[in-house]
């Protein structure tokens, strides 16, 4: 059998995870973070975005420690933005106030945007309030789990703010809750938690003027697969133009499921790469 990944399934995978290993429930110590952040970057894996996901509160730590360059990703947890000099800010992500909406939050904070971030605004997820209907626009930005039960959205809230992204041509970011490739029920919690492999061919799906939800629910590990490998490469570009990153606390984890699916080709160890370059 081919295990070979084909070009739209290639596509659907890269440039897919964002590294927040400082959030739970890995929360890493910021020295520790940057350490396994540098690792990556010299891997270079294409799953990754090689992007860090930072909160505002923490940037001065994360000056101190920093010894190298990187990509940032702002997790507003602080009233305004703070200081950017020097820092290479690729997105910014807040949650709005109740009261608020996705864009009354973007000119909020348009004139502090630095310049060629992207803001994503967080929305609840049962889809209450307006929401953009132009992709030139704020970016939605969706919250999957968590560390309670009632932190995961149901298949049908998710699926309809991905439909509605499809539409408009809204650009979004998930985070939270989307540990592994497949949909599973975790026993701990007592709660299924969403795949982001799931998510991933939801997106595809409603690319397509298809219902989501159906694929959010899927927990057959074939037919998932089999759905990825079917994937047109003109649905997997459109797919990932909306479907822009995730934030994964381990930036292994979604690799090894891939791989182990055979959905991205395996890649040599560093032993292996540094064997061959010296020969």
């Amino acid at each position: 059998m081919n295990t070979d990944p084909g070009m739209g399934t290639a596509a659907l995978f890269r440039g897919l995870v964002d590294d927040a290993g400082l959030f739970p429930p890995t929360g890493l110590p910021m020295t520790e973070a940057l350490e396994r952040h540098r690792n990556d970057l010299a891997g270079n894996d294409p799953v990754l975005t090689h992007r860090f996901l930072c909160p505002a509160g923490r940037l001065a730590e994360l000056r101190d420690h920093l010894t190298f360059p990187i990509r940032l990703g702002l997790i507003m947890d602080t009233p305004a933005l703070p200081p950017l000099d020097g820092l290479a800010v690729e997105l910014v992500e807040v949650r709005q106030a109740p009261d608020e909406t996705p864009q009354a939050v973007s000119e909020r904070l348009a004139d502090g945007l630095p310049a060629g971030a992207r803001l994503f605004v967080e929305v609840p997820l049962d889809g209450r309030g307006p929401l953009p209907r132009d992709g030139s626009g704020p970016g939605l930005k969706f919250r999957c789990g968590g560390l309670t039960a009632d932190a995961f959205p149901s298949a049908v809230d998710l699926g309809a703010l991905i439909a509605h992204c499809a539409e408009y041509g809204v650009p979004f970011k998930a985070t939270a809750g989307l540990h592994n490739a497949v949909r599973h029920f975790d026993s701990a919690l007592g709660v299924d938690r969403h795949g982001f492999l799931n998510l991933v061919l939801a997106v595809c799906a409603a690319a397509e003027g298809r219902d989501p939800v159906p694929v959010l629910k899927l927990t057959d590990v074939g037919e998932l697969v089999r759905l990825a490998r079917a994937v047109p490469q003109e649905t997997a570009t459109r797919a990932r133009k909306l479907l822009v990153s995730y934030g994964s606390c381990s930036t292994s984890t979604p690799i090894e499921d891939l791989t182990a699916l055979g959905l991205v080709a395996r890649r040599p160890s560093a032993t292996t790469r540094t064997t061959k370059e010296s020969k």
